[in-house]
């Protein structure tokens, strides 16, 4: 597991944080079923997690709206 460094200022930095944050949506049963589900259908087979984790959130998002 990375080591959380932090700026001069004693904050997270964005990158650490975004990476902590996406490694842990990656590991939602959430994110699994909607990963099994999707990603052969949208056909997403190549896409990189960051992307995966995007695209999940924004759906999400979009469903949490209406």
């Amino acid at each position: 597991m990375a080591s959380l460094s932090t700026t001069p200022y004693g904050q997270f930095s964005e990158d650490v944080t975004w990476d902590s944050l996406k490694r842990a949506i990656a590991a939602s049963s959430g994110f699994q079923r909607w990963r099994v589900e999707h990603v052969n259908a949208l056909h997403l087979q190549n896409s990189s997690l960051e992307q995966l984790v995007s695209r999940y959130l924004r759906e999400t998002l979009e469903t949490l709206a209406y």
